[in-house]
């Protein structure tokens, strides 16, 4: 019987994705769930919601809900974690991580993964993970963690290079790419193969065939066609410059570059298709359907639950019955892509089996790929060492390093900027020297 506790378990939704593909698995029948989460009310209601579905599967399983104050009850010698906490949440550090930024004439998207939301949304973040670990060490020391936490390479990094916790970094980018690609252009989806290699949203479909014959030379000519390339602009303009297209949307990738968001280009916007501010769009989207959410979990009829595409399930049941699973995790770079940066975080595929999840060699990535994907590891690498080591030049490093923000600001105004948004971000952010 395999013991599972789910940290920020008050993302109910996601919390409902993971744990009811868990309650498809006949492995993980009987499983003990603890959930754990600061908001009282958002766990109450997943508790309610997962014991409902529980009960409709016949899965099996007991839940008991804990304070985040209480986490060591919680993580006493269970096999997995799953971690989908955020830090802060959307009031007042989303709202911080933009409006600030936009003083300095500085827009972004999504702001979760790189640019100088992703920095300060991983700085606030880590400590508190790093927390979390040191008591997984202490009370659970063979748990293997997931993260699914954003900014994905940097937390993920952050855990391998600062504890000891086994840990694999999951994202939903990379299972969906091909076909999401081939369903809007138009082309059949069965039988495809694939192979992506890179840093998390920023991985590189290097491979995609059907029946084996290579698909790209159609790919890369249906996406200039006018009936497809404003589908996906941002991500086919990187394709048709660099060769190749990349695991995430293109809103996400607009801001990873420096070429889309420009103050002093404003026409992009619309020429690219990009929206701005839609990280805190989709926040309020989501707090106003909350109330309606909620009622609609609590009901007091059956609840179904149809398995996702997410992998944490599936390594699971690889673990406890030993048959393999393979998948795309993020995992620190012991020569697994050999022209990125040596222990930097990559994507790549790894099998999961009763030993634990074990990365594959990908292969250098094509030379312009490489190159582009180095400016988003240096920034990642310099906010990790920031965060473990406190350093407040580091936090300067990589924002000055950063390819929008360095594209759109002076050293001084990015400076004074990280300035004021350590100041804004307060008890949320460690004291830095």
């Amino acid at each position: 019987m395999a013991a599972i506790c789910f940290l920020g378990a008050g993302s109910t939704v996601f919390a409902k994705a993971v744990l009811g593909d868990c309650m498809h698995v006949q492995s993980l029948e009987g499983s003990r769930v603890t959930l754990v989460d600061i908001d009282a009310d958002r766990l109450k209601v997943s508790e309610i919601m997962l014991k409902n579905m529980n009960t409709t599967l016949g899965a099996k399983m007991t839940f008991e809900s804990f304070d985040a104050r209480d986490a060591d009850k919680a993580l006493a010698e269970v096999d997995y974690v799953v971690n989908a906490i955020q830090v802060g949440g959307y009031e007042p550090s989303t709202v911080i991580d933009f409006e600030i930024p936009k003083k300095y004439g500085l827009r972004q998207t999504i702001a979760d993964t790189l640019g100088i939301g992703g920095i300060f949304r991983g700085l606030r973040t880590i400590p508190v993970m790093l927390e979390y670990c040191r008591i997984i060490e202490s009370v659970a020391p063979n748990a293997l963690l997931i993260n699914y936490t954003n900014p994905m390479a940097i937390i993920t990094g952050a855990i391998l290079k600062g504890t000891r916790v086994r840990t694999v970094g999951l994202c939903h980018s990379v299972q969906g790419c091909a076909a999401h690609l081939c369903h809007m252009l138009d082309l059949p989806i069965d039988d495809l193969q694939w192979k992506i290699a890179g840093i998390n949203h920023q991985g590189w479909l290097l491979e995609i065939t059907r029946h084996g014959e290579d698909l790209y030379r159609e790919i890369r000519r249906r996406a200039q066609l006018p009936e497809y390339v404003h589908k996906d602009t941002v991500r086919f303009e990187i394709m048709r410059r660099f060769g190749y297209y990349v695991t995430e949307s293109s809103e996400h990738s607009s801001e990873y570059v420096p070429w889309f968001i420009k103050s002093k280009a404003p026409d992009l916007i619309e020429r690219f298709h990009i929206p701005l501010d839609e990280y805190p769009r989709r926040c309020i989207a989501q707090i106003e359907a909350w109330d309606a959410m909620k009622e609609q979990l609590l009901a007091d009829k059956p609840l179904e639950h149809q398995r996702t595409g997410e992998y944490a399930s599936h390594i699971f049941n690889a673990i406890e019955t030993g048959l393999p699973y393979t998948l795309g995790g993020n995992v620190l770079n012991k020569d697994l892509i050999p022209n990125l940066p040596y222990n930097c975080c990559v994507e790549v595929m790894c099998v999961a089996d009763r030993t634990g999840v074990t990365p594959t060699y990908a292969g250098p990535l094509p030379t312009q790929c490489a190159a582009l994907t180095r400016t988003n590891v240096n920034v990642q690498e310099l906010t990790i060492e920031a965060a473990l080591t406190r350093t407040r030049d580091r936090i300067y490093q990589a924002a000055l390093l950063d390819p929008h923000t360095g594209a759109e600001l002076t050293i001084d105004e990015t400076i004074a900027l990280c300035d004021d948004l350590i100041e804004a971000h307060g008890d949320y952010l460690p004291q830095y020297q």
